[in-house]
């Protein structure tokens, strides 16, 4: 088979919501560190909704974005913990996936701590072919063929082969 048509996982994000800034956002921050290993970046509202308390430009959440090693490796953790499960209805057109994991303290390691709280999570994972990067580049950017495209069908038989994943 061509190695330009295998899948590779391009970038794992790690999503967390809190809803509001202070000692709750903070505390996020420093578990998405802990359990990510990456340094986290605050999540701001992109519009105001007076019912929830929210203003338009407040932080309200934190996101890690892993690439290489580190992605993989998270990502292998983060599908144990939903039982390496996931719905046909939570990869997208191209081939993209995510799912939530409702507790923290899933992850190896970590235990409820009542001054922390208990926080869930967003993973979102984009799966790529080699040579995407011609459409990125800044020379001689081009459009990527339609069958370098990743499609639901690829997924699906990328997570079944290498991450033995179950498809619902």
């Amino acid at each position: 088979m061509n190695p330009m048509r295998n899948l590779f996982v391009e970038k794992v994000v790690v999503h967390m919501g809190v809803g509001e800034a202070g000692d709750k956002l903070t505390k996020a921050v420093d578990l998405m560190k802990t359990i990510t290993g990456g340094t986290p970046v605050r999540s701001v509202a992109k519009q105001t909704n007076t019912t929830f308390g929210i203003r338009k430009g407040a932080p309200i959440g934190c996101r890690v974005t892993l690439r290489g090693k580190p992605a993989e490796k998270f990502l292998e953790t983060a599908l144990d913990i939903v039982e390496r499960r996931i719905m046909g209805s939570q990869i997208d057109r191209r081939g993209n996936f995510s799912f939530g994991i409702e507790e923290h303290t899933d992850f190896p390691g970590m235990s409820y701590d009542p001054q922390i709280g208990i926080y869930g999570m967003d993973v979102n994972v984009v799966l790529a072919r080699r040579g995407v990067r011609i459409t990125r580049r800044s020379i001689e950017q081009r459009k990527l063929p339609q069958k370098q495209h990743v499609n639901p069908e690829d997924a699906i038989a990328y997570l079944k082969g290498t991450h033995k994943v179950e498809v619902l």
